[in-house]
């Protein structure tokens, strides 16, 4: 249950970018059960070449403690991409939770095959938030996908 109502923070942030421009894709980051890191996609607002909510939200958490990374559990409504994946893996965050993964595959095999945790919940409010912004701004879209090489089921 902890990880819907978790999710569910991730999406406000997700929102909060909508509001202020950009591409709407949030993420929180959470230790023994409480959130230390918001963010989310701010690419478009600071003309940013790798804050995507994921980055954003580890960025806010600030400089933790190895051990303290290991504790964590990061919520994002989009898979993560390779960049973000990176980042997960550098600081040995055990477990990922996934609003949705159709918009935007990301690379969770990646992640699977390190040993994370990715755990899909295939949440409806996620895609169609997205959903919503990619059809309202193709082309925005269409540049950021190109950037992390990967594809869309809206393509078609």
């Amino acid at each position: 249950m902890n990880d819907y109502k978790f999710i569910q923070e991730a999406l406000k942030e997700a929102k909060k970018s909508l509001k202020e421009g950009g591409v709407p894709i949030g993420a929180i980051l959470v230790e023994n059960k409480k959130i230390i890191g918001r963010g989310h996609n701010r690419l478009l607002q600071n003309d940013s070449v790798i804050l995507h909510g994921e980055m954003d939200c580890m960025e806010s958490a600030g400089r933790l403690k190895g051990v303290d990374y290991r504790k964590c559990t990061l919520y994002t409504t989009l898979s993560p991409c390779p960049m973000c994946s990176g980042a997960l893996l550098l600081y040995k965050i055990p477990r990922v939770v996934i609003g949705e993964n159709t918009t935007l595959m990301g690379a969770e095999d990646l992640l699977e095959a390190n040993g994370v945790e990715v755990i899909n919940l295939g949440l409806d409010e996620c895609r169609e938030v997205l959903e919503d912004y990619i059809l309202e701004n193709p082309d925005v879209w269409d540049v950021e996908l190109e950037r992390v090489g990967g594809s869309t089921d809206l393509d078609d």
